[in-house]
């Protein structure tokens, strides 16, 4: 997918699996399982998928996955599974090597979405794309070193702190513009100054829709995850998106879905929802 200045991709980095009803918040099992088949441990399986932006001389990465740096008990209560996908195997799959990648846009530093970014190397964790800028709201960086009790097992600190040490962290301010075809929205529901990616040019915009819209079945106003910190944030800030994308047509990408890549959004007399489903960008 073209936009713009910009060759699109998605990367498949593995899948995990949450707990169905932190997941979903307050919507009833019997109605988020019709969609999401929950394990006997109640956990659903969710996508790890990251973004590829790619021009002549930049290779950006969004978000790294979990990254494979855990032990056998993580790997067990999180259900992770490489056997099919990792990020280092899909980026070589497409004849990229780690030293390739310019730069790496962080959402935010939630270990599902950071875990990729470092790799051990002699004993110590370090950055895994060596020669690549990280990009992540400075805002949302104070929030990740001082954390609530409610949030703080979601921020790991050998997943981003090596990028401080290497003095390869750079910091975002608030809604901005990357450059000509990359914004960054920020959010505060889900975590304190989430930043979302809008991609567009004059033909069509997509938006990397990070946790305030994990899955396409987060779409519903109501359907918010337990884990936001602040839920009617994100009640309020769905409705401004998903009211955005219908006007202005845009297509969600969605981190999470282990199904579905993306979707294009309408709005009936039940209220927001998937249009039609891809299980490719398109």
């Amino acid at each position: 997918m073209k936009i713009g200045k910009y060759n699109l991709t998605v990367l498949e980095t593995g899948t995990f699996a949450l707990d169905g009803g932190a997941m979903f918040g307050i919507i009833p099992k019997p109605l988020w399982q019709k969609t999401n088949l929950a394990d006997e441990k109640n956990r659903i399986t969710l996508g790890a998928r990251c973004l590829l932006l790619e021009t002549d001389n930049r290779k950006i990465l969004v978000d790294t996955g979990l990254g494979k740096n855990w032990d056998e008990k993580f790997n067990s209560i999180y259900d992770v599974n490489h056997q099919n996908f990792d990020l280092i195997k899909s980026l070589d799959k497409k004849g990229i090597n780690p030293s390739q990648i310019t730069d790496v846009i962080l959402t935010h530093l939630h270990f599902d979405h950071t875990g990729g970014s470092t790799k051990i190397e002699n004993g110590k964790f370090v950055p895994t794309f060596q020669n690549a800028k990280y990009y992540v709201q400075q805002k949302h960086y104070d929030w990740a070193i001082n954390p609530s009790d409610r949030d703080k097992g979601s921020f790991i600190g050998h997943t981003f702190q090596p990028l401080v040490d290497a003095g390869v962290l750079y910091f975002t301010k608030g809604d901005s513009f990357f450059d000509d075809e990359i914004q960054f929205l920020t959010i505060n529901g889900h975590t304190i100054y989430q930043q979302m990616l809008k991609i567009s040019d004059s033909s069509n915009t997509f938006l990397f829709c990070a946790d305030l819209i994990p899955t396409m079945y987060h779409i519903p106003i109501p359907y918010v995850m337990g884990y936001d910190i602040q839920p009617l944030e994100t009640v309020a800030e769905k409705q401004k998106i998903l009211k955005s994308a219908v006007d202005e047509n845009w297509k969600m990408i969605f981190e999470h879905d282990h199904t579905n890549v993306c979707a294009t959004i309408h709005k009936t007399e039940k209220g927001f929802n998937f249009k039609e489903g891809f299980t490719e960008l398109k």
